[in-house]
């Protein structure tokens, strides 16, 4: 099977997939009980603005789908935000933007300040044969998850002090629908973790993390690897992912077979 080439209705399910799987993921911190990290999500037409008052990161707050179509949105969502003295980023892929949507961001006081390629890629047919020292397996106990929210801690930088966080915050992806998360052991001990979710025939590999002692020992392309495989076994047509462009993240998806969909702009103020 070939990979599909790039058109319109394509670049719009890549689109869609990432803000499925977003709007999953910071739901399911907003369904705790109380709400407590202070969950909001809002649609200006397709266009979805999210925030979480707790964690001011724009990967948490930031507008995903923008286009000419939703343009006449931008100073509502951007009092959506002003309202609860937040600062936010607008991810903008070229689907449907022009010059004149530019104008409108930048008469807002935007400016872009970044770069981020998304990726897209097929299925493996076949399982790859991972080094001999290296396990993966798929966490569906509270048991491994623990493992899963240590490295995701470690990984991001932080202090195993803060690992409560990253429980609280990411077990409501344990067995929900759509979501899977795989833990890598290297000679037996846990060290990386890569998570997918399915939707709609796209497999979106979101969050890679690898302890610090660990990393630079191929994990992460046996992960991606053990990913773009699951996809094939749930059906997927396609696997998309994300990645700073550049990164080493967008060098192993390379690798693995996936390519470069698009690079999308990113703007804040």
């Amino acid at each position: 099977m070939l990979l599909p080439v790039m058109d319109e209705e394509l670049s719009l399910r890549i689109q869609q997939s990432e803000i499925n799987y977003l709007t999953s993921r910071i739901s399911s911190i907003g369904e705790r009980e109380g709400n407590p990290e202070g969950v909001v999500i809002k649609a200006f037409g397709k266009t979805i603005a999210y925030y979480i008052k707790t964690m001011p990161w724009t990967i948490f707050n930031c507008a995903k789908g923008l286009s000419d179509e939703d343009s006449s949105y931008l100073e509502d969502i951007a009092a959506f935000f002003a309202a609860r003295d937040r600062s936010f980023q607008i991810d903008l892929n070229p689907v449907h933007c022009s010059a004149n949507l530019f104008k409108k961001i930048s008469a807002l006081g935007f400016y872009q300040n970044g770069f981020h390629s998304v990726l897209y890629g097929l299925p493996r047919e076949n399982r790859a044969t991972e080094p001999s020292n290296i396990r993966i397996i798929e966490v569906d106990s509270e048991q491994h998850f623990e493992h899963y929210a240590e490295i995701h801690c470690l990984g991001s930088g932080m202090s195993l002090a803060d690992k409560h966080h990253f429980v609280n915050n990411n077990i409501g992806l344990l067995n929900r629908e759509g979501w899977k998360i795989f833990l890598a052991y290297l000679n037996d001990v846990p060290a990386g973790v890569g998570v997918m979710y399915i939707n709609g025939g796209i497999a979106s590999c979101t969050l890679a993390a690898t302890a610090p002692p660990y990393r630079n020992q191929g994990l992460q392309t046996a992960l991606l690897n053990h990913r773009m495989f699951e996809a094939q076994l749930a059906g997927c047509e396609l696997v998309v992912a994300q990645a700073r462009f550049g990164s080493s993240s967008q060098r192993n998806m390379e690798r693995a077979g996936m390519q470069v969909a698009w690079t999308r702009s990113t703007f804040g103020r």
